[in-house]
């Protein structure tokens, strides 16, 4: 099924403010409150990637070029491989709390629904081929939908759990390249476009989807993360920034990272207390950089041990108060930030 779209540009209602770390924190090259992190060295080849903790001592990641998908267990270092023998470049996965893994068949058009217990893999195709490569996942409130971006088919799509059947929303801006996708509070999905200055929302009514342009031209978002509040935090890799939508005001701000125009934010996450965290890939090492949204000041910059190369997506576990991500070193790496 395909769904309407429509383009609302922001710049003119929008009231922009842009901030400098210089006024908010300390200077580029220093560590400063720095997160307790923590790494394992994946022992298979193939950028171990976007892990996501169904539970304390249970974490699932895939290995995008080693086609694979995994699980480790903290608490004794073990793990666990399951192959993916059509070599399908799975590139994230989520988990439902039932316990089945789902992941995206980056390289072959499919979601993939992968149960441990019977150690079985079902394979949902994309109704139209053009939605070739499936990219970031994401579960809806009670998990009755996936909402998933397709980045070079530039879709947005809806898997409906109960019958499998799945909606493609396309992006009316071409090559867009929708990327991160998160759901608010109220049920909407929002999703960055990287390869274009805009990020989009859907109504999941409707599916009507409507692009929201950014202030500077130049920006490329990459990740993003919503606070409880309502206000859209995303990467701008492009620029070395740190955004912030209000889609209530339809206000920006922005805030130039530690690292500068150099600093290529990617992975994000947050917190329960409104705080975002964001990874600097362009900084050797990669330094994660902790933002507290309510005081609009960072309070952590901490470089990850071992060096990361990149890191792509996080995902926290509320529970245990930690941030998990993958690192193009090879790495899953667990970052404590409870006690912040």
């Amino acid at each position: 099924m395909l769904a309407k779209t429509k383009i609302a540009s922001l710049l003119a209602p929008a009231a922009l403010c842009c901030a400098a770390w210089i006024a908010a924190g300390p200077a580029a090259a220093e560590e400063m409150n720095p997160l307790e992190i923590q790494e394992w060295p994946v022992p298979y080849q193939g950028r171990a990637r976007d892990p996501f903790a169904a539970g304390d001592d249970e974490v699932w990641f895939v290995g995008q070029r080693g086609h694979y998908v995994a699980r480790f267990t903290p608490s004794t270092g073990e793990f666990f491989k399951k192959d993916l023998p059509d070599q399908a470049g799975p590139h994230n996965l989520i988990v439902g709390s039932d316990g089945i893994v789902w992941y995206a068949g980056n390289l072959l058009g499919y979601i993939g629904r992968y149960d441990p217990r019977t150690d079985e893999i079902t394979k949902i195709q994309m109704p139209d081929q053009a939605a070739r490569d499936p990219h970031t996942l994401v579960f809806d409130e009670g998990e009755k939908h996936i909402w998933f971006t397709v980045q070079g088919g530039n879709f947005v799509g809806r898997l409906t759990l109960e019958d499998r059947s799945v909606d493609l929303i396309p992006v009316p801006t071409q090559r867009a390249r929708p990327y991160g996708i998160k759901i608010a509070n109220d049920g909407t999905p929002w999703v960055v476009l990287l390869g274009t200055n805009k990020l989009a929302s859907i109504d999941p009514q409707t599916l009507e989807l409507t692009e929201h342009e950014l202030p500077a031209a130049e920006s490329r978002p990459r990740r993003l993360e919503i606070t409880a509040d309502g206000r859209i935090w995303y990467a701008d890799t492009g620029r070395g920034y740190l955004g912030m939508f209000d889609p209530a005001s339809k206000s920006f701000e922005e805030w130039a990272l530690p690292g500068g125009a150099r600093s290529q934010p990617y992975g994000m996450a947050s917190d329960e207390n409104g705080r975002v965290y964001v990874v600097e890939t362009g900084m050797r090492p990669n330094r994660m950089i902790g933002f507290d949204t309510a005081a609009k000041k960072i309070f952590s910059i901490t470089e990850i041990p071992s060096g990361a190369g990149a890191v792509r997506h996080m995902h926290y576990h509320e529970p245990s108060g930690a941030i998990w991500f993958g690192t193009d070193e090879e790495t899953l790496g667990r970052a404590l930030v409870a006690k912040q």
